[in-house]
């Protein structure tokens, strides 16, 4: 059989306001990832698919994250906010392509999986024209009930409306819904806005689809996977849910994680086999960590690469634009930024390393500082092969140190060291002072300074 094509539009124009945030409500965080990204990456991709976000009249950054995380999204603006098949029908164009099916969902549901829209639409290729999704609530209050006749779809009764029967029912709606895509237009261009707030509600395609002899089914998911997002309460639970997720994810590829539940992950995270993650670590967006590494508690990680074997921490912190070679080890209240350690490289102690290239099997004494940054500018530090730098050194950038190099303790080095080469703190004073004549310089512009 061909395989079917696909839209989906996303609707994404709400402002949030219960948020309490002057942020778009869709692009606050979860696990990592904004909540449209979640969804976008949920939808449908490849050959045949396509993509629509409808977003909010002042919300190109909306507009902006869906294109990075789907380069193939199409944006419409709803001018207006009439309701659920007006935002719909903001992307009319797009709709009028005529995709085999049109698949209809959040941007605030970051837990809907690709496999869910895949179940949606399984009925639109056995003639089913609509297909809703469903959940069973443990309190129904306040959700649109499924009226069903067995397995068929009869009406969407909104809690205000219900009887005091329906109301019993625990079938409620998510929201979520897939059309027949060559009958898509001739069902939302029926809905009216006869209601007491005049807009245009989606979930009245079900008696339209009826009235015009189609036929509405109801597949359902768990509760916790069509969960949206109003409050930073529910965007906590939200967070919650998706980290048990992303850990029992983890532990099944073989990743040891020794308390679960005080570790942090994100969506993005790569581990490599035989990893083990001690109790209470963060790991940001960014992050990948190879086979057999040990990240040791009270670790703190964003977008950094992790080889294998490589030991980091306790209380260490990778800044983003790291990456450590096999066997590096970074050890306690060591921090690093923008810098590269090749295989077999040491910081064990209290240390800051920024903008640096450290070279293999260096080993970096405790205290050491790679003075970065100027006051104006960052600068690069480049350390050589076997180098060994002594406690409590500060290495001023821009600066190199050779291969084998060795730096005695307590020394602040403002010139290059060749390769083999030893500087002793006998040399401190004048270093020093190099040092603080460089800084006089640039803030008057390179001017001496006066005498």
């Amino acid at each position: 059989m061909t395989a079917r094509s696909s839209l989906t539009i996303v609707l994404a124009a709400g402002e949030g306001t219960r948020m309490r945030s002057s942020l778009p409500k869709v692009l606050h965080p979860v696990a990592g990832q904004t909540l449209l990204a979640h969804v976008l990456a949920a939808a449908p991709q490849g050959t045949g698919t396509s993509l629509a976000v409808v977003v909010g009249p002042d919300h190109q950054a909306v507009a902006d994250e869906a294109r990075r995380i789907r380069p193939d999204a199409l944006t419409f603006v709803q001018a207006e906010r009439l309701g659920t098949a007006h935002a719909v029908l903001a992307a009319r164009e797009a709709i009028a392509r005529g995709a085999d099916d049109l698949l209809i969902a959040f941007g605030d549901t970051p837990l809907i999986s690709a496999e869910t829209f895949a179940r949606l639409r399984a009925p639109l290729a056995n003639g089913a024209a609509l297909t809703a999704l469903g959940f069973r609530a443990a309190d129904p209050t306040g959700y649109g009930r499924f009226i069903v006749e067995g397995d068929r779809l009869v009406a969407i009764r909104e809690q205000a409306d219900a009887s005091a029967e329906e109301r019993k029912i625990t079938l409620c709606n998510a929201g979520v819904m897939a059309l027949d895509g060559r009958r898509a237009l001739a069902i939302l261009g029926q809905i009216g806005n006869g209601n007491s707030k005049g807009e245009y509600y989606l979930t009245d395609a079900v008696g339209i689809v009826r009235e015009q002899g189609g036929e509405a089914v109801v597949i359902e998911t768990s509760e916790d996977e069509v969960r949206g997002i109003n409050t930073k309460a529910q965007l906590a639970e939200a967070e919650a849910v998706m980290q048990a997720r992303l850990r029992k994810a983890a532990m099944d590829a073989g990743v040891t994680l020794i308390a679960p539940e005080t570790v942090h992950l994100s969506a993005d995270t790569v581990f490599g086999n035989d990893v083990t993650i001690e109790p209470f670590v963060v790991i940001g967006p960014g992050v990948s960590i190879g086979d057999g590494t040990v990240v040791h508690s009270f670790s703190h990680i964003v977008q950094s690469s992790l080889g294998k074997n490589v030991s980091l921490g306790p209380f260490a912190r990778l800044r983003p634009g790291n990456s450590l070679g096999d066997g590096a080890r970074i050890g306690n209240f060591v921090e690093a930024k923008a810098s590269t350690l090749e295989a077999g490289v040491k910081v064990n102690h209290l240390s800051y390393i920024g903008d640096t290239t450290v070279g293999a099997n260096s080993n970096i004494g405790a205290g050491t500082i790679t003075c970065n940054y100027d006051g104006f500018k960052k600068h690069k530090t480049t350390i050589g092969r076997g180098a060994f730098i002594g406690t409590n050194s500060s290495l001023v950038a821009p600066v190199k140190i050779g291969n084998g190099a060795y730096i005695g303790s307590g020394s602040v080095i403002t010139r290059d060291v060749p390769d083999d080469a030893m500087a002793l703190e006998r040399t401190q004073q004048t270093i020093r002072e190099g040092g603080a004549t460089r800084y006089r310089e640039l803030k008057t512009g390179g001017k001496k300074p006066e005498k």
